[in-house]
């Protein structure tokens, strides 16, 4: 399991929302090229980047500012945030992003869905991202959620090829109140595709937790507001997780 710091961008800026919620934002900095190359020089094997404004408005906003990073760092980075078509798709896999984080447009489309991992020439770089609010699939930014069950969604998307899927729950985003493990493991029990976790690093001890859960499929974890806030030292967790 590898420690993914996240660069959550809006407005140009590197941000932190809580609990999704676009009027709840906090500033780390703004430069992301920056905070980026800190994080490559923590010893970070990937880094998980994402257009918030592209997430609310549905069409991206910062490409330029991720290709920028892209560029700045020699370690891979996935992207997502408002990556609703397949030209878009094909931009960000020509600006050498390594994976393509998806969300509404999977959860709400399935003809779209069946494409896109099928017989997609970019469907290898694709992960899709499972957001959960009590068991069931977040879409629009967060701002929405479905009735659709997220281990039922996990399913259908890894028989439909599906290689890497990156579980949130949005109830602990941006809380530092510790992941939902019991949800994590619902996914883990049911699929044998990679998954990233996600949503409430709140320290060292959180991704203890994820190491004891001791399953092959769980390669990530998304940290974000623990490493800004200093909860949670990346070189330490990079150094623990090496260690497993």
């Amino acid at each position: 399991m590898i420690v993914i710091p996240a660069i959550d961008i809006k407005d140009g800026k590197v941000v932190r929302l809580m609990q999704g919620r676009f009027n709840d934002v906090t500033q780390y900095s703004d430069d992301p090229v920056k905070i980026a190359q800190r994080w490559e020089g923590d010893g970070a094997q990937w880094l998980h980047v994402v257009d918030l404004d592209g997430a609310q408005t549905g069409e991206p906003k910062n490409i330029d500012m991720i290709k920028q990073i892209i560029k700045a760092v020699r370690i891979p980075v996935q992207v997502g945030g408002g990556i609703r078509n397949i030209q878009t798709v094909s931009e960000l896999v020509e600006a050498n992003v390594a994976r393509i984080v998806l969300g509404t447009r999977v959860i709400q489309d399935q003809r779209f869905r069946e494409n896109i991992l099928t017989i997609s020439a970019e469907a290898e770089k694709i992960a899709v991202s499972l957001d959960c609010s009590n068991g069931l699939v977040a879409q629009r930014g967060w701002t929405e959620v479905s009735n659709i069950k997220a281990v039922d969604f996990a399913k259908e998307l890894e028989q439909l090829g599906l290689k890497c899927l990156i579980y949130t729950d949005i109830a602990r985003d941006g809380m530092l109140s510790g992941p939902n493990i019991a949800g994590l493991k619902e996914i883990l029990d049911v699929v044998n595709m990679h998954v990233i976790a996600s949503g409430g690093i709140s320290g060292i001890n959180d991704l203890q937790k994820l190491l004891d859960l001791k399953d092959k499929n769980l390669i990530g974890v998304i940290t974000g507001k623990a490493i800004y806030e200093g909860k949670l030292d990346l070189k330490e967790a990079i150094q623990l997780c090496a260690k497993e």
